[in-house]
């Protein structure tokens, strides 16, 4: 149940009416007429209509002239306590306690299916994010991905679009030859050998001596007989197959999923050559060309050699320069892995394509942009919002890196030290292009200015309030009050009905995060709504005659009830979006 697109249906029907009535053009078109919004001040009504401003010009009609008509028309609705003209041609509606008291009965009609929406339509959606290279543990820059990634993932799906999970697994290219060089000397090392300082350019973390000491214990001295390539291929495979096990364990610890992880590898391993597929079909299309790149900024002119590669044409699709495909030794470029992937995704046929970058990956937009644009002719639907850095300090101090991990923060440190749920909520109080403040010791207390505990309070403290009602009130029907059988008339001051307005606002919310691809603003929502049940209960404290248990008055008690466990589900309904738990106690 969205109010708001209620009400616009009974703005259009007002409209329709007046058509028919003469009042207004019979061939009027009524597709300008938008849903109603929140007034930004309260005081001038519950919702407010620029129907009459949009409809004037096609109605060759003053726009003031037909907020009179329309709001004399929806005067006679009878949730309508108020039908105002203001200003130009708005028209502020204000509306009777029983159609708020109707929300409270829709959520518990509806239950958890509350705030769902069927805007999508059941468009299927791809979703990619994490994707961290396999060459060592997640760090908290990783986190911010996943936890944006996963919540637009259960955002989308609670819009009614069709979603799938995943995760692209870097697991060919320079980086992890690299890997497997780092992993035999640690190897090398659990064999009992001196190896001195990781050279430079490989990984020093001490996440790499267990995978070390795993391959000794399997190979015994068997590998430092065995030509290079093969030597490093097995302890390439052997740190990717651990590391990305443990990505896995990390993501699970977090409470994030995937559908599909997809093999880099696979694109050439398998049966198809998928690189070279998509690679013919951009020089079907004219797209691909033998050339040389211009050096590199930073480069010496001196080391610098022009070298002819195989070039995709992407400046012709906003990109800033061409970019290679396959070098002088027909080895392909890292970029190359990324075309056959894209390739392969745009070949599974979805809908939207959502690509979740690091900040690190930014240049990277406009040449994955042009290679989509390029193999869909400029049909796919494809967007990649991008996850600005986070910062980790404890007491406003910059935290020191893991030395397990070697370079970064772990993202396990974090999520032992917190908890998943600190983790999640608190990688969501942000626009995802915005820079993040984490600091590890705000998200542990108990106070309002962690929103983390300040939502799950709230949660909480609606459970504790239910189950006091049934304790303290003598012949409260709890059955009756989850079913919303309770005369909700009672819910009668300004304090209760302001709290119904904002369980109203939640359908809206879903749709319009939805649409921008905002899943913070589910977190902005909860943090509002958590102030207004506990403004509520606050205000109960200072006058006995508001609190939402009255032992003396059964009646009374059950419809509060009511509109308590009506915040409880929204509570939960948003904390479920976002992968946080929803406490029926906090300790």
């Amino acid at each position: 149940m969205n109010v708001f697109a209620e009400v616009g249906q009974r703005i259009v029907a007002a409209l329709e009416q007046l058509k028919a009535d003469g009042k207004l053009p019979a061939d009027l078109p009524l597709d300008a007429v938008q849903t109603p919004e929140e007034p930004r001040d309260l005081k001038h009504g519950d919702m407010a209509t620029n129907a009459a401003l949009a409809l004037a010009k096609a109605a060759r009609m003053k726009p003031r002239d037909i907020a009179d008509l329309l709001a004399a028309r929806l005067q006679s609705d009878p949730d309508v306590t108020k039908a105002e003209v203001a200003g130009p041609g708005f028209i502020n509606l204000t509306f009777a306690p029983g159609f708020w008291h109707g929300v409270v009965s829709a959520i518990l009609a509806r239950g958890a299916t509350y705030g769902r929406s069927t805007i999508g339509k059941g468009q299927s959606v791809d979703i990619e994010y994490v994707s961290a290279n396999p060459t060592g543990p997640m760090h908290i820059g990783h986190c911010r991905g996943a936890v944006f990634g996963d919540a637009l993932a259960s955002l989308l799906d609670h819009a009614g679009y069709k979603v799938t999970r995943e995760y692209y697994i870097n697991d060919a290219g320079a980086q992890v030859d690299k890997l497997g060089a780092s992993a035999y000397l640690r190897y090398l090392e659990a064999l009992g050998e001196t190896i001195g300082a990781i050279p430079e350019g490989l990984y020093p973390g001490d996440y790499l001596k267990p995978i070390g000491a795993a391959l000794a214990r399997q190979h015994g001295q068997a590998l430092k007989s065995q030509p290079e390539a093969e030597r490093i291929a097995i302890c390439r495979k052997a740190a990717i197959d651990t590391n990305l096990a443990e990505i896995k364990e990390d993501l699970a610890q977090l409470g994030v999923r995937h559908d599909i992880f997809f093999s880099e590898a696979s694109l050439t391993t398998g049966p198809r050559d998928k690189i070279a597929e998509a690679i013919a079909k951009l020089d079907a299309r004219g797209l691909i060309f033998k050339g040389a790149l211009p050096r590199p900024k930073g480069h010496d002119e001196d080391e610098w050699e022009e070298r002819e590669q195989t070039l995709f044409r992407s400046t012709a699709f906003g990109d800033d320069m061409d970019r290679a495909l396959q070098k002088s030794d027909g080895s392909y470029t890292y970029f190359a892995g990324d075309v056959g992937y894209h390739h392969d995704k745009l070949e599974r046929g979805f809908d939207h394509y959502i690509n979740v970058l690091g900040a690190d990956h930014v240049g990277y937009i406009p040449r994955l942009k042009a290679v989509v644009s390029a193999l869909s002719d400029g049909k796919a639907s494809y967007t990649t919002p991008v996850c600005q850095l986070v910062k980790v300090l404890r007491d406003g101090q910059p935290v020191m890196m893991s030395k397990r991990a070697g370079t970064f923060v772990a993202l396990r440190d974090v999520v032992d030290e917190v908890g998943a749920d600190a983790v999640r909520f608190m990688m969501l109080t942000r626009k995802n292009d915005s820079p993040i403040d984490f600091d590890l010791r705000k998200v542990l207390e108990q106070s309002k200015d962690n929103p983390v505990f300040y939502v799950q309070y709230a949660h909480a403290r609606a459970a504790s309030a239910l189950r006091r009602a049934e304790a303290e009130v003598p012949g409260l029907d709890m059955a009756a009050v989850r079913s919303g059988r309770y005369d909700l008339s009672a819910l009668d001051d300004p304090g209760e009905i302001e709290l119904i307005r904002q369980l109203a606002k939640l359908p809206r919310l879903i749709e319009a995060a939805a649409r921008e691809r905002e899943p913070h603003r589910v977190t902005y929502y909860l943090y509002d709504l958590a102030s207004n049940f506990h403004q509520q209960w606050n205000r109960g404290n200072d006058l006995p005659h508001l609190r939402f248990i009255q032992p003396d008055d059964v009646a009374r008690s059950g419809a509060r009830a009511t509109l308590v466990v009506a915040t409880k589900q929204v509570i939960c309904s948003g904390l479920g979006v976002l992968g946080v738990h929803a406490p029926e106690e906090l300790r």
